[in-house]
């Protein structure tokens, strides 16, 4: 059963998902830190590239499954147009509530 965003115990990370889950791109570059970084399946991306494609202009949303590491670290349901769903992992490096890096890959 999915984990409601408002159930989720890092704030920071809320944001992060409730921005995803709104479609609401400037909150969630607001939740980021400036030079923020990310990686896909162990590569590293160009982030702004990555968000608009995968997130934003594919309607990408997240059903959080579990979580771990004080909420740093969540199984999620993402869909998107592009790829449907799929089972995905997610690991957060938070700094002064933002996000500075964060990693996803298939679960």
């Amino acid at each position: 059963m999915a984990l409601s965003p408002n159930q989720l115990s890092d704030p920071t990370v809320r944001s992060f998902v409730d921005a995803i889950n709104a479609g609401d791109r400037g909150a969630f570059v607001a939740v980021l830190a400036p030079g923020a970084t990310m990686s896909d399946d162990g590569t590293d991306r160009d982030l702004e590239a990555w968000i608009d494609k995968e997130i934003f202009d594919a309607g990408g949303r997240m059903d959080v499954q579990s979580e771990s590491d004080g909420g740093q670290a969540l199984v999620a349901d993402f869909t998107n147009i592009t790829w449907g769903t799929m089972r995905t992992r997610w690991r957060f490096l938070v700094e002064n509530g933002r996000v500075t890096r964060f990693e996803t890959g298939q679960a």
